[in-house]
This record gives structure tokens, C-alpha cells and sequence, in this order.
């Protein structure tokens, strides 16, 4: 009988027949009825009646019938291999089984039959390795042991049997029928007690499958991946489904790298990758007790061997002690384990329980076990010894432990004979206490309770002490751990607490970064930093006032970084940032990207003098010429000035979020610091290009700013509408440098290197996307304009449309006698008398063309909805055309300037008039908030909840229903008015 991988046997070696070695202890206290069962049976059954003559025998067969329901219904099923069990020593019944067992699963034709032979081996070895235990014939190791051992027969039976299925069909090819593990390429491991050779009576196992893609038994172009994966769900369905017959393991496969995202049978060299790259500690520790039970075992033999760097460092690793303490931490949090009790007590996973042993060991080995190679062994209790004989624990941790873990794994084992329930918690009821403290062997539940509290109270004593210094992991408000695979019902629970209303999602995105699958948390160090920044970074996302969303918008960030440990250290080391980190994400997740993509900006926010420094066109102009003059070479203005910008009009969206500047004055800075990032362009591409060109004799240009840039109405998304003007006095001039070029090639050239020194994408990003079609003749014209052809053409081509767009033009750099006389020019442009019922008719046909071009239904773009920002913009615009001829000083920077000024003048009816700013105002509010918030396209009914509250209170409305009644309210009123003043 083969026994590949199976752990060294701790088994009697005796051979006397069960029957005569037995000594079941179990208390009774319903006799005459469990007899009555035991006689019923014996009267049918003669070898058993015989056997039954032996007082033990007898205990044993009564204790069953009254307190162990499974193993009672086992006996009665097959009575005659009860009696054959009882018959023979315990070492040769369960050879027997499990030959028995081998020889069927090879000469197994199908599924069905397979299935039988290993369930009815399940029944014959539970029920003999009970008989066993409960008769103290076998100590707590030797159960353990068998189970082991009957377990690793059961896959290696069931993995034979598919392998010779996929010899059979040719999908695995030049194997031996009769050893088909050999060379197969596919192995599996057994991690846990399995693993470790020390499996309970009733435990899943827990199992890894891994596979080379270079065996040479995978057929030329067959898919590895697909036929090991279809073997492990067949290999686990073999072992687990439910028949008539019952089942034989229940497989847990959970254990493997990320299984949340991987399929259930892994390739070698990506297991290898992942363990190398993201493996954690809590993984680290299971690994210590993977072995090999089926398959290629020296495969795995081998993959083992070249992960021992991965699982024991070179130095001590005292800081993955954490981690297991989180582990054990989250155990605690289920419900009823976080205190020594009785009652309901989990013998594993409670304080003092099971895991807490195996814990302080394993803790042990992983920080010591990279200097110690005798260390590095699965058994829990020969490293107890170990760890005492290297000086790690005291004689007393050792003894202690001991035998609390043999105690507690013989009471493990009887809670579940009862039931062949994988369980570990004692029962709550009284009266089932008490029976169960009978089956342990006492008389009642207080002896009972004393022995179990006193063991429990040693263990949590020794491990208390070994956690004693380890730092905490949980927020405030309860236990944060994501420590493993399942979630942990506190951390849910603290969740809840904390405002987040996915709370199941939520603990599975904390837990995906952890196993790395955003390629930002992939580096060790960015995981260590991560794991100490969570509990407060969720805490700052529960201030944020919609902490799912804000970690949704999180998590989205991280999915688009490279890395992430410069954010996280920030994040980390500062309080103040994280909570308006939190407050960004859960309310703006257009600047929550920002940050993403340009951790840098949040320097800025560190820095408390930032928010001192005053948000002017003068501070912003210092700032940018300074960069001018530092920059040695291009590359370094065209990269520091980004990073000004950046900074800046990151500064400038955390003030407007929090309400510090008006939507309005936002509109003003935003554009302030466009004008200096363009002037120090302008500057810095005009200094380099004359060293290649030199200058135009009597040559000069200016920036005529349009649009929201012109009129300083720019917001967090604005592009910058622009157009170069320039004018010399030679009729054929030339510049006088090393590489001359004609004065209309030069301003030309001159626009493209400003263009690209706005718009191009350096390695800190781009500045400003540049819109220049508001130029004469629109993309045919060429990018710079002598003001004389610019002239010309507003006075004699150009149509209303782009007289109304000059109303907004301002000149934001560069010559300042050009600048004046570009004034002069737009001012004799406007001065000229227009046919009033001209324009109006060509400004409302206008209004109707864009609405027909782009749409004006979707109420919440604000730009182009009926009554929204184009109907003020228009009525604005229309005013100036018609009035400035005779009242100039209407023409003011700003529509809601120019409309106050209308007002003033008499051109515009106080009524309509008052509406129209309140509508300019409402609505640059409104859109100033979406575009920092949000960006361009916004959506209420897929609106974040701090995203809506942040758009409602920039409007000065108390929720947003509210602001959208308002707005529709609003927009009807402007287009009334629109109509009646521009309509027919």
C-alpha cells in the first residue's frame, strides 16, 4: 500500500484485537435505554453479541448509543464490520480500510463507483479510529496521525483515479497507467493540520494545487490551465458531494494564492511570482506546515524548497509578529470567543484555545526560524520542544502548553464524534453541556468546567505574554483586521459603525490591496506601510460623509497608479492630510485623481503656510517668474511650472471644497494662475527662441485671452481659449539672429513652442489643454495674428458670433504698448453701430442652433440646458454689442459684471436684470462645484451622496433636492426672459 508524503506515524505498534485493549471512560446517565439499544443490535448481530460479552466493549457500544449519535448510526449500519474492527489490533483494521480502499479506487470504472469505495473507507476508518480514541488505546497523536493518514489516502486514491481518466482520453500523454502521479506535472498540498500531520477528526482540509505548464505529459498545444482546473473541481467534488453514502473530506481551497481572483489550481511559476512579490505573512505561516500528499509529490517537494526564502527570512522577523496577532485577533472578534468561558467556548479559535498554541509557535518560527533550521518543522508540539531547547520559551510555556493542547484536542475530537459536525465550540445549553462533559469521561459539568478553564487560562496566559508589546491594529470606534481570507464579523461590524453601508464590499477591496491586486500596493513596502495606514485612512473616510464612495474612488485611484508608497508615507505620517484626503475622496473624486496621479500636490497641503499664502495674481506671478529665472534648461521650467500649477490649483479646489472662497472668487484665482503660468510660458519660450532667432526689429506680441479665460470666469476643468497677436514696423522684416526667420514665421513658430509648452505631457504632466479656434478664420488661420489682419477682419469678415466672443477678450501677456493698442482695436470693433433687430434675431437663431447642434434637454449640464449658462452668457453678450457703441463702460470683465453694469446703465430692467445675476451666480456655483467634484459629465443619479451635498452647499441650499427644484425653477424664469428679450 503506497503512503507518499504521509507524515511519520505516531501509532501504536500494538497488535492485540481492539476488543481486549480498550477502556472507554464515558459517564452514563440514561443506562437501561442506551443498553436496551446496544441489545436490540446484538440480538440481530452474533459476532457482535460475542464481542458485547466483554465488559469494555460493552461501555464502549452503550457510551456511543447515548452520546455519539454519528458514530452510533455507523455501528448500526454495518454492525459485522464493527465487530471484524473490534476483532483485529487497530493498527492492522486500519491498513485494511485503507488497502481496501487503494485497491477499489484503481479498479473504479466510473465517478459512482470511486465515490463509494471512498466513503464506505470513511465510515469503516471513523468509526474504528473513534473506537480508538474513546477507548484510550490511541493517544491524542495517534488519532491524529490516522486521520492524517486515511486523508492522505483519500486524495492521493481520488487524484489517481482522474489522472488515469486523463490518461485514458489522451489528455495527459507518456504516463504510466499503473503510477500515474509520477511525472504527471500537477501536485497537491495539504497546509494546516494536514499538512502537518496532525488533522482533527472531523476537519476539512485544506488544500493548494499547483502545476508546471512545461510538463512534458501536456500534449503540444493542449491548455495546462483548463484541464488542472477541471481536475481540481472534479477532485474536490469527488471528496466532498453528499450521496447516499454520505461524503468523504470537505475540501477547502480557499488557502491558495489570492483566491478571490485566481483559479482553483495555480501554476508553478505564478504561484512562485505571487508568493515572491505579494505573499504575506499570514501566507508565510500556513506554508509552514504545506506538504505534499498527491500528485508529482517531488514537484512540490521542490517548489517548497525554492519558496524557504519567501517563508524563513535570513534576519528576525519581528515584524510579521503583527500580523499573526492580527490573525489571531480577528478570530477573536467572532462572538462568543473573546473571553475564557465554558459554555459555548470555542475550543480553537477562542482565547486560550487551540489556534492560540499553534499561534505562539508558529509566531516563533517565522521571526527565529530563517537563523534556526530546527525551526522549521510542521508538528506544533515537537517545536514546542524545539523552541525550548533553543532558548525561546521557559520550561513552564513548554509543559503548559502541552498538555493544554493535548487536552484540548482530545475534547475537539469527542465534540465531534457526535455529530461528525467541523466544530469546536462546546454546547450553550446546560443540559447538552452535561452530556457532552459525560462523553469527555467526567461525572459533571463543574470537574468539567474546572479542568477545561484552567488549561484555556494557561494558554492565554504564555501567549499573552508573547503579544504583549505587539502594536494594535483597530480604529476607535472597534477592531479593523483583514488579516486572511474571510471576513471578520467585527471589522464588519465597526464598519457599519463607520458609516459604510457595503461593509462586506468594503472589507473585500481593504483585502484585495493586501494581496496586491492593484499593481500601486505590489511592493512589500508599500503593503507594510499599508497595513499600518488602513484602520486611520478608514476612519478618514468615515469623516468624509459617504465613506463607501470615498473608498470606491480610492480604490479606483490606486487601480490607476504605478505606485503608491509616496502617497501612502503622506498619508501616514499626517493626521490633517488624511482627514481632507477623506473628505476629497468622499466629495470630490475629481480632485481625489488628482492627488492620485500627483501625490506632490499634497505637499502643499502639508505645508500650513500654503493656505496662508495669499490666492492673488501677484503671488502667482512672483511664483511662476521665479521659475523663469531659475530654469537652466527647458526641461526644468517646463516641469517646475506644471508642479506650480498643480500645487496651486490643487490649493485652489481645497479652498473652494471647504467653502474658504466663494464659487465666483474660485473663477477669478482659478484664472489668475493661468494668466501667470501663460505669461512665464510666453516669457521662457520667447528668451529661448531669440538665442536661436533672434528679435524682430519694432516686433512685439501680446495673448489675447477668450472665453472663460477672458472673461475670468475659469473653473478647475477650463481649457485656455487664446489666440498670439503680434505687429512690427519693417514691411519686410527679419530677425536678426544666428537662424533668421521672417516676422510672420517667427510669431508663428513663437505660438506653436508656447502651444506645446501648455499642452505637452512632461513626466509631471500637462498643464492646460489650449482651444485657439476663436482665431480669425477659426483651425484654417494660421496660430498668430498680426493685429493689423486681426483688425481688418473683425472690422470686414468677421460674423456677430465672433464680435460677441471678443466681448469677452482680454489681453493676459506680453508687450504692453501692443497690449494697449489690441484694446484700442477691440474697442473700435465694439464701437461700431449694429442693426439692433439684426443682432437679436442672429443671437436667438443662434441660441436655437446650438441647441438643435448639442442638445439642450439634459437639465444638468448647466452650459447648454434650456435657460442654463449659454442663455445668460448670450444676453450678456447681446448687451454689450447693442450698447456699447454709446455706453462703453458696460463692457466690464465677467458676465455677472457686465450685467450689474447693464443695470446701472438703464439697458437692463432691474426685475429681469436682478433674476439674471442670481441665475449667474447660482449657476457658476453649481458648475464651479461639479467640475472640481466631478470633472465635465455629471450624472445625480449616480452621484456619490458627498458629492450632492458638496454641489447643494456651494449653492447655499440645504440638500440637493432642494438645489434641483431651484435650478428648474431657474432655468424656466432665463429662458423667459431670454425669449423676451432676444425673441421675435
Amino acid at each position: 500500500m503506497t503512503d507518499i508524503g504521509a507524515p511519520q506515524s505516531d501509532l501504536s505498534q500494538s497488535d492485540l484485537p481492539l476488543a481486549r485493549i480498550i477502556a472507554p471512560t464515558m459517564k452514563l446517565s440514561n443506562t437501561a435505554r442506551a443498553e436496551a439499544d446496544v441489545a436490540d443490535l446484538c440480538a440481530q448481530h452474533a459476532a457482535l453479541a460475542g464481542l458485547v460479552k466483554s465488559k469494555p466493549v460493552k461501555a464502549m457500544l452503550t457510551g456511543l448509543a447515548e452520546h455519539a449519535p454519528y458514530l452510533w448510526g455507523l455501528v448500526r449500519r454495518d454492525p459485522e464490520g464493527c465487530a471484524l474492527m473490534l476483532a483485529q489490533s487497530p493498527r492492522a483494521a486500519l491498513d485494511g480500510c485503507l488497502s481496501r480502499a487503494e485497491t477499489g479506487a484503481t479498479a473504479a470504472v466510473d465517478d459512482d463507483a470511486l465515490m463509494e469505495v471512498l466513503r464506505q473507507a470513511k465510515r469503516q476508518a471513523a468509526l474504528l479510529i473513534a473506537l480508538a480514541d474513546l477507548g484510550h488505546v490511541w493517544s491524542v497523536l495517534d488519532v491524529t496521525a490516522a486521520l492524517t493518514r486515511f486523508a492522505d489516502v483519500m486524495v492521493t486514491s481520488a487524484l489517481n483515479y482522474l489522472l488515469r481518466q486523463a490518461i485514458d482520453t489522451g489528455r495527459l500523454v507518456g504516463l504510466d497507467r499503473d503510477n500515474p502521479a509520477l511525472g504527471c506535472g500537477v501536485v497537491v498540498l495539504a497546509l494546516g493540520k494536514h499538512g502537518a500531520g496532525e488533522l482533527n477528526y472531523s476537519s476539512d482540509i485544506d488544500l493548494i494545487v499547483f502545476f508546471d505548464p512545461a510538463c512534458a505529459a501536456i500534449p503540444a498545444g493542449a491548455a495546462p490551465a483548463q484541464l488542472f482546473v477541471r481536475m481540481t473541481k472534479a477532485l474536490a467534488r469527488l471528496l466532498q458531494e453528499r450521496t447516499g453514502d454520505g461524503y468523504v473530506l470537505r475540501v477547502d481551497l480557499r488557502l491558495r494564492p489570492d483566491p478571490g481572483s485566481t483559479a482553483v489550481a495555480i501554476s508553478l511559476p505564478a504561484a512562485f511570482a505571487y508568493y515572491e512579490r505579494l505573499g504575506q505573512n499570514w501566507e508565510r505561516a500556513a506554508l509552514i506546515k504545506a506538504r505534499p500528499v498527491a500528485g508529482d509529490v517531488p514537484l512540490g517537494q521542490q517548489f517548497l524548497a525554492d519558496l524557504a526564502p519567501f517563508i524563513w527570512r535570513k534576519y528576525f522577523d519581528y515584524s510579521s509578529i503583527a500580523d499573526i496577532h492580527a490573525m489571531k485577533r480577528q478570530i477573536h472578534a467572532v462572538r462568543g470567543h473573546a473571553e475564557v468561558a465554558v459554555a459555548g467556548h470555542d475550543l480553537k479559535l477562542g482565547r486560550g484555545g487551540i489556534r492560540e498554541v499553534e499561534f505562539f509557535v508558529q509566531t516563533q518560527q517565522l521571526i527565529f526560524g530563517g537563523r534556526r533550521p530546527g525551526l522549521r518543522g510542521a508538528k506544533t508540539l515537537q517545536m514546542l520542544v524545539a523552541l525550548f531547547e533553543d532558548g525561546w520559551i521557559t520550561p513552564a510555556a513548554r509543559d503548559d502548553l502541552r498538555e493544554a493542547y493535548l487536552f484540548l484536542r482530545s475534547m475537539e475530537h469527542r465534540l465531534q464524534m457526535r455529530g461528525d459536525e467541523q466544530t469546536q465550540r462546546l454546547p450553550m445549553d446546560p443540559e447538552d453541556l452535561e452530556r457532552f462533559a459525560q462523553f469527555a469521561g467526567y461525572k459533571s459539568t463543574k470537574r468539567f468546567g474546572a479542568d477545561l478553564t484552567k488549561m484555556l487560562s494557561k494558554v492565554e496566559e504564555h501567549y499573552a505574554r508573547l503579544f504583549e508589546n505587539a502594536p494594535g491594529l483597530d480604529s476607535q470606534i472597534g477592531s479593523l483586521v483583514f488579516t486572511g481570507v474571510a471576513d471578520d464579523p467585527e471589522t464588519l461590524e465597526t464598519l457599519e459603525k463607520m458609516g459604510f453601508r457595503q461593509a462586506h464590499q468594503a472589507a473585500e477591496t481593504v483585502r484585495g490591496w493586501h494581496f496586491g491586486r492593484r499593481a500601486a500596493v505590489q511592493s512589500p513596502r508599500t503593503r507594510e506601510v499599508l497595513t499600518e495606514l488602513v484602520p486611520a485612512l478608514l476612519e478618514a473616510f468615515a469623516g468624509s460623509g459617504d465613506p463607501d464612495a470615498a473608498l470606491a474612488a480610492f480604490d479606483e485611484a490606486l487601480s490607476r497608479m504605478p505606485a503608491a508608497a509616496e502617497l501612502f508615507s503622506i498619508l501616514r505620517s499626517n493626521a490633517q492630510v488624511r482627514e481632507l484626503f477623506g473628505d476629497i475622496l468622499g466629495g470630490a473624486p475629481r480632485l481625489a485623481q488628482v492627488i492620485a496621479q500627483r501625490p506632490h500636490v499634497l505637499d502643499a497641503a502639508i505645508d500650513p503656510a500654503s493656505f496662508l499664502a495669499p490666492a492673488t495674481m501677484a503671488f502667482y506671478t512672483a511664483r511662476a517668474d521665479a521659475l523663469v529665472a531659475q530654469s537652466r534648461t527647458t526641461e526644468e521650467f517646463l516641469d517646475g511650472i506644471r508642479i506650480m500649477a498643480q500645487e496651486e490649483a490643487f490649493l485652489i479646489g481645497v479652498r473652494t471644497l471647504s467653502g474658504a472662497f466663494d464659487p465666483l472668487l474660485s473663477g477669478e484665482v482659478y484664472t489668475a494662475l493661468a494668466q501667470s503660468v501663460v505669461q512665464a510660458a510666453l516669457a521662457h519660450v520667447q528668451a529661448v527662441f531669440m538665442q536661436e532667432h533672434g528679435i524682430i526689429a519694432g516686433g512685439a506680441c501680446v495673448i489675447l485671452a477668450m472665453g472663460k479665460f477672458g472673461s475670468q470666469e475659469m473653473t478647475a476643468t477650463s481649457d485656455l481659449d487664446l489666440m498670439l497677436l503680434y505687429e512690427f514696423a519693417d514691411e519686410s522684416p527679419e530677425s536678426d539672429g544666428r537662424r533668421p526667420l521672417h516676422a510672420t514665421q517667427y510669431y508663428s513658430r513663437l505660438a506653436q513652442r508656447l502651444i506645446s509648452a501648455l499642452t505637452v505631457a512632461t513626466r509631471r504632466g500637462r498643464l492646460y489643454d489650449v482651444d485657439m479656434r476663436l482665431r480669425p478664420s477659426g483651425r484654417q488661420g494660421p496660430v498668430a495674428t498680426r493685429l493689423k489682419s486681426f483688425s481688418d477682419y473683425q472690422r470686414g469678415e468677421a460674423e456677430i458670433w465672433e464680435h460677441m466672443a471678443l466681448t469677452r477678450g482680454r489681453v493676459v501677456a506680453g508687450d504692453a504698448n501692443l497690449a494697449e493698442a489690441t484694446r484700442d482695436v477691440i474697442a473700435q470693433v465694439l464701437s461700431t453701430p449694429c442693426d439692433e433687430t439684426k443682432l437679436r434675431a442672429y443671437v436667438y437663431e443662434m441660441r436655437h442652433l446650438i441647441a438643435a447642434e448639442k442638445g439642450d434637454r439634459d437639465p444638468w449640464n448647466l452650459k447648454l440646458a434650456s435657460g442654463g449658462v449659454i442663455d445668460v452668457e448670450f444676453i450678456a453678450q447681446y448687451l454689450v454689442l447693442r450698447d456699447f457703441p454709446t455706453h462703453p463702460q458696460i463692457l466690464t470683465t465677467g458676465t455677472g459684471a457686465v450685467l450689474k453694469s447693464a443695470v446701472a446703465l438703464g439697458a437692463l430692467a432691474p426685475g429681469p436684470g436682478a433674476t439674471l445675476i442670481d441665475a449667474h451666480h447660482l449657476y457658476t456655483s453649481v458648475v464651479q462645484m461639479m467640475r472640481l467634484t466631478v470633472g465635465e459629465e455629471f450624472d445625480p443619479q449616480h452621484g456619490a451622496r458627498g458629492v450632492l451635498r458638496r454641489i447643494a452647499a456651494a449653492a447655499e441650499v440645504p440638500d440637493f433636492a432642494r438645489l434641483d427644484l431651484q435650478l428648474r425653477d431657474m432655468r424656466k424664469t432665463i429662458r423667459t426672459i431670454f425669449n423676451s428679450l432676444l425673441g421675435p
